[in-house]
């Protein structure tokens, strides 16, 4: 007679629940140290970069530490399936905290650019393995409330992160944003080190992809410069398309390899999964974008509003509350229903909404109102963060999971780089276009138009820093004897380049509403629903896609 087993929690790695709590209390820890030093090293720069004397350097503060935190991170996510979760994290963690370290005692720039990549090459290993980590302590259905909890921790730091480097940098030192980091991450290694299982699959092959691994650098370092230098270059400038063709090129050698090696660093069998492969292009052009949407809010703020830096980080809590809430939220429903598809698409169909309201944005638009609409977005965009890193794992064995959930952490940061670079060209030529219409609308005599106009691609870079006049600024520029022509005609001039500025972000934000959300949405509804079980196991992994997947009957 067949009976129907009793549904139990199970996981891949059992441990006892008290060190399963602790354990993701470290890792909530050290991922809130790397969200954080992000949003905190943010407000120190002005003065570190001044202190170092290395104003001609402040941009590779950041993109040196992206760089080897998005190289690195598959990798490691590789290496942690082979060699196991706990010695790769701690690796990782340890390399953060040198990092961090070294970055406090820094007495020069090149020093400090130096150390942040040694930063970043420890915290490529945090993000993907502290979500694989969770994958395998926890069943399918409850990794979602937990791994909501992860997007709480970003949102935190980015609450948290301004106003800690403001407080510690004109308080105490700029040395002391790195410093903080030690005391709490050496606690998250010594409980990571203690109670987190060194677990091996006996059927990983003990090699290391040394070709693949040199190869994926090589490919995609060129690829991620190009796409920053595109913030400043055109798409024809070598250090722009030339460096993100170099990148495709040898991207495909790597492919050619990868196809080929023993133990790849990229396991191309994930890309045969179609819940694998479409849960990563949905996830690439939802942050694809998202990034190209909400990342020139703050200068909005700053630009149009006249907020200072710190300020306009707050401005932005609308989002990140919106973000954090559905984030949370997401995952507990999953972890109830074990089904995520349509509340996936409702989500997408929400920030949608809420990017719609944004492509109507002018100068003149009340911030409340800006606040609204961030928050719709980003009840939206949090499920999405959330939930396919879930269905990724739920989709693969327990020995790729690690090589998985880095892939689609790669693709998000890929993502992010490639709307940015793309918005930013939007946003750019709109605001040349529309600086000479918005001037003649202000009722601006047409040669004071003519010669903004003659400025062409110089506009941008000379007429929108923050934290200056800017009516002050413009008079400042003009001849002496030429002043008091224009002087009486200030005030039309910063409205309009202030509208010009506002239709700009309104046109990037069209980018990410009919570009990339609409495409995500269509992308999700083509990938097929795993119904998540209470159980795991390679049972997983090799379920029909679409249909639920029952435990197996007792005899």
């Amino acid at each position: 007679m067949t009976t129907q087993q009793t549904v139990v929690d199970d996981a891949p790695v059992h441990v006892d629940h008290r060190a399963r709590i602790e354990i993701l209390i470290a890792i909530m820890l050290t991922l809130f140290l790397s969200a954080l030093d992000q949003t905190i090293v943010g407000t120190a720069l002005p003065r570190i970069v001044t202190d170092l004397s290395g104003n001609q350097l402040y941009v590779w503060v950041v993109t040196i530490y992206l760089l080897a935190a998005t190289v690195s991170g598959p990798i490691y996510g590789k290496l942690s399936d082979q060699f196991g979760r706990r010695p790769m994290i701690m690796i990782g963690v340890s390399l953060f905290l040198l990092g961090s370290l070294l970055c406090g005692l820094s007495q020069e720039m090149w020093q400090l650019i130096a150390f942040r990549g040694l930063q970043g090459l420890g915290a490529g290993a945090i993000f993907p393995i502290s979500l694989a980590i969770i994958g395998d302590l926890f069943s399918p259905r409850e990794r979602g409330k937990y791994q909501g909890l992860f997007g709480a921790m970003f949102a935190v730091a980015s609450i948290i992160g301004p106003a800690l480097g403001g407080f510690l940098t004109d308080t105490i030192s700029w040395h002391w944003v790195f410093f903080v980091n030690l005391p709490l991450g050496a606690v998250a290694l010594v409980v990571l080190w203690r109670l987190l299982p060194s677990v091996r699959h006996p059927e990983a092959v003990r090699s290391i992809d040394y070709l693949g691994a040199a190869v994926f650098a090589a490919a995609i370092i060129p690829f991620l410069l190009g796409l920053t230098n595109k913030q400043t270059g055109d798409w024809a400038d070598p250090l722009v398309g030339g460096l993100i063709l170099l990148g495709v090129v040898l991207g495909a050698i790597f492919v050619w390899i990868e196809s080929r090696a023993a133990e790849p660093i990229i396991p191309l069998e994930l890309f045969r999964n179609r819940t694998v492969t479409g849960s990563i292009i949905a996830t690439l052009l939802i942050t694809f974008g998202f990034f190209g949407a909400i990342i020139f809010l703050p200068r909005w703020f700053q630009f149009v509003q006249g907020s200072s830096a710190t300020i306009s980080g707050y401005q932005m809590l609308p989002l990140m509350a919106g973000v954090l809430g559905s984030s949370v939220a997401s995952g507990f429903i999953v972890a109830r229903t074990g089904r995520y598809k349509w509340m996936t698409v409702g989500a997408m169909l929400l920030s949608s909404v809420g990017i719609f309201f944004m492509t109507g944005i002018t100068a003149e638009t009340p911030v409340p109102l800006v606040w609204l609409w961030m928050f719709i977005a980003g009840i939206g965009i949090g499920p999405s963060f959330a939930v396919f890193t879930i269905v990724v794992q739920s989709a693969v064995r327990p020995r790729m999971l690690g090589a998985a959930t880095s892939a689609l952490t790669f693709f998000r940061q890929v993502g992010g780089s490639i709307g940015l670079a793309i918005a930013g060209t939007i946003f750019g030529s709109s605001f040349t276009a529309e600086v000479p219409r918005q001037l003649a609308d202000q009722g601006v005599p047409q040669p004071l138009i003519d010669g903004f106009a003659n400025n062409g691609g110089n506009l941008q870079g000379e007429l929108t820093g923050v934290g200056v006049d800017l009516g002050q600024q413009i008079l400042n520029a003009v001849p002496a004897q030429a002043r008091a022509v224009v002087e009486p005609f200030i005030g039309q001039i910063v409205a309009g380049i202030h509208e010009a500025f506002s239709l700009a972000i309104a046109n990037a934000m069209w980018l990410a509403f009919v570009g990339a959300i609409a495409a995500a949405i269509v992308v999700t509804l083509m990938v097929p629903e795993l119904v998540l079980r209470r159980t795991t196991g390679d049972a997983d992994a090799t379920q029909p896609e679409g249909r639920p997947t029952t435990i197996p009957a007792m005899e």
